[in-house]
């Protein structure tokens, strides 16, 4: 499944703030279920969820959201704990999103930047002639528990609706939503958290949406804030590719080699696979050799203009650039500025 091992290296990784444990304790503590039931095996304390240099990985949610049903939390908790999880909550992500010129925008922008959110499902969406659909894949093997897999798809799709209507305005509603289990005593709490009909045993767990609604313009939407915003969202999900999986691993090798970059087939020699499996792992992970040398290019530029008295030029052909006008070209494609500009603002601050 493309995207799931990107994501899967990402399982362990304490890089997420703890706002969605946090909403599901607020969630249970009405249920009479302790804080010290939902941490349990978690390596963490209540106090430690208002700290704001607590990090947590998806895992440690997920075990968290298996505690919670094995305290015998109530059928509508995920749906419940979704509705406490606006897009406020997700920091740069969430006000991305909430100032997308479109809703075409917020769709395309929520599943590129999806990884910044906790994820514990992989998320795509299409255009259909009647309408645009959310489709939620299931990602991580390891969980084994029906009732945790079903816990994590009812979470993600009610949080799904919550966020487009922060973005579009409590009056849009879902057409339909399709769900994979069977619905046998839950199909009237579906439609009252899903807000439409819902569709059991089916091939695929989906949200069906108006079509009319891509045209449409978020109720905050401002083309310069977007603009803005997604530039820092760059830079988060880089660094969250960047420390995880294959990618990670081809990243620190070309860092390490600026003056003279290993080709793809002396990369893969170095980890000790063939070319045709790093490929393969990449295209997993949804980015290319390609992609990360320009990642590590574009990250070894910037350190240079700022930190150095290098040339253009000089740095041009530090990184294998034919000439220094290729180089500013490439750099203008990567930060959407010149090194004129990035070097400049650096001596003005």
């Amino acid at each position: 499944m493309i995207m799931a091992s990107f994501q899967a290296n990402l399982l362990n990784q304490k890089i997420y703030a703890p706002y969605k444990i946090a909403a599901l304790l607020d969630t249970v503590a009405e249920q009479d279920i302790s804080a010290e039931k939902v941490l349990r095996g978690l390596g963490l304390n209540q106090a430690a969820l208002t700290d704001p240099a607590t990090l947590v990985s998806i895992k440690q949610y997920v075990d968290a959201c298996t505690n919670v049903i094995e305290a015998g939390a109530n059928l509508s908790t995920p749906f419940e704990t979704a509705t406490r999880l606006h897009l406020t909550a997700y920091g740069m992500y969430g006000y991305a999103l909430l100032t997308s010129p479109t809703m075409r925008d917020y769709f395309n922008f929520g599943v590129k930047y999806h990884p910044l959110a906790t994820p514990t499902l992989y998320m795509t969406w299409r255009e259909t002639d009647e309408s645009a659909v959310f489709e939620f894949k299931e990602t991580y093997s390891y969980i084994k528990s029906i009732k945790t897999r079903n816990f994590l798809i009812q979470q993600q799709m009610a949080q799904n609706i919550t966020h487009i209507r922060d973005a579009a305005g409590s009056s849009l509603f879902p057409i339909k939503a399709l769900l994979s289990y069977p619905g046998k005593d839950v199909e009237q709490i579906h439609e009252k958290h899903l807000l439409c009909d819902c569709y059991f045993n089916q091939d695929v767990n989906e949200i069906h949406y108006p079509k009319q609604i891509l045209d449409q313009s978020p109720l905050l939407g401002n083309q310069l804030s977007i603009k803005l915003l997604q530039e820092t969202c760059n830079q988060l999900l880089g660094r969250t590719k960047m420390s995880s999986g294959i990618t990670g691993e081809v990243y620190q090798i070309l860092l390490m080699s600026p003056n003279s970059f290993p080709t793809m087939e002396a990369v893969a020699n170095l980890l000790c696979i063939t070319t045709r499996t790093l490929r393969r792992k990449l295209d997993a992970e949804l980015t290319s050799y390609r992609e990360i040398l320009d990642d590590a290019r574009c990250t070894l530029a910037t350190e240079y203009l700022l930190v150095t008295k290098m040339s253009t030029e000089d740095i041009a052909a530090r990184l294998g650039f034919s000439d220094s006008a290729n180089f500013r070209r490439a750099f203008k494609r990567w930060t959407g500025k010149t090194p004129h500009q990035v070097r400049d603002e650096s001596q003005q601050n």
